[in-house]
């Protein structure tokens, strides 16, 4: 609920409902088009003249609707209060007739039967209730959502996790790579083998799964968050065989430049430490310390 006087914005994205995602009621229609009507919609019925306008920015989605001034004078508050929890439970239960049009509604629209899902007379038990709660059991996001990428997750438990993954890549029947040449000496490097996600998790407790899957992405989402050590490509998990990394063509922004530089050195070296044949680059070229005297 807003004061009367309140006005919106939106700039619609992903197609959800107010129960779960969208789904479509008109083939004719793109789902984009048909999304951006329901959303305007919504605001007719929420007793706003929608407007549409297009912002320009690099978005296949940039279309926006806003809402500046009401349909209704503000005594007929209770009313549209009505209509809004009827529109709302419509919707739950899928008996809906769909509005067929798009922005520049007015008030008339609504006498004219065009919403007719926000029309119809509400149940007794509804009508004392209107006032007060629109939909029963609603669980409004927290204010601070919790961070669910694996960043949040403890440094021990990622390093064991990654820890035991390379060395499950690393034993299951080892590849020898291509030979290394460091100061003129050849030496081989082992990359590992590489396995598909579930066959890694198939080898992980289930204390460490279940911990994983609170987490958005799960398994997947912590290996490529430690990009330094692996490669997930298509489903399948590689070491990073950091001799194969090409250099970008393309000149990086000179923020990005900076980043770069000030990054380097600053973080230990993954292969350096753990892996039984070091780190497949000489030191000069990796952008990792080998050994905290190097570290900046």
């Amino acid at each position: 609920r807003s004061s009367y006087s309140c006005c919106y914005f939106v700039l619609p994205c992903c197609f959800f409902d107010f129960h779960g995602k969208y789904s479509r009621r008109q083939s004719k229609k793109t789902q984009y088009r048909e999304y951006l009507d329901f959303v305007a919609q919504v605001g007719f019925v929420c007793g706003f003249h929608v407007e549409e306008d297009c912002l320009r920015i690099p978005s296949t989605k940039r279309v926006c609707l806003i809402g500046k001034n009401r349909t209704y004078p503000s005594t007929e508050r209770a009313l549209i209060d009505k209509q809004i929890t009827q529109y709302i439970n419509n919707r739950q239960t899928c008996a809906v007739v769909t509005c067929d049009r798009r922005v520049g509604f007015n008030h008339k629209d609504h006498s004219d039967g065009v919403c007719k899902e926000a029309d119809s007379e509400l149940p007794e038990n509804e009508t004392d209730a209107a006032g007060t709660i629109w939909m029963p059991g609603f669980q409004p996001r927290e204010k601070v959502e919790q961070i669910r990428n694996c960043a949040s997750l403890p440094r021990d438990f990622v390093d064991d996790v990654v820890l035991n993954v390379a060395n499950l890549l690393l034993n299951a029947t080892p590849q020898k790579s291509c030979s290394n040449i460091h100061g003129g000496n050849m030496n081989t490097w082992n990359q590992g083998e590489s396995l598909s996600l579930k066959e890694v998790a198939e080898h992980l407790n289930k204390e460490t799964l279940k911990r994983l899957k609170s987490e958005y992405g799960g398994l997947q989402t912590l290996l490529k968050n430690n990009h330094q050590v692996f490669e997930v490509l298509n489903g399948r998990v590689h070491i990073r065989d950091w001799r194969k990394e090409k250099p970008s063509t393309k000149t990086k922004p000179e923020v990005k430049r900076r980043l770069s530089a000030e990054a380097f050195k600053t973080r230990l070296c993954w292969f350096f430490i753990h892996h039984p044949d070091g780190c497949s680059l000489p030191s000069e070229s990796c952008p990792y310390a080998h050994g905290t005297e190097e570290l900046r």
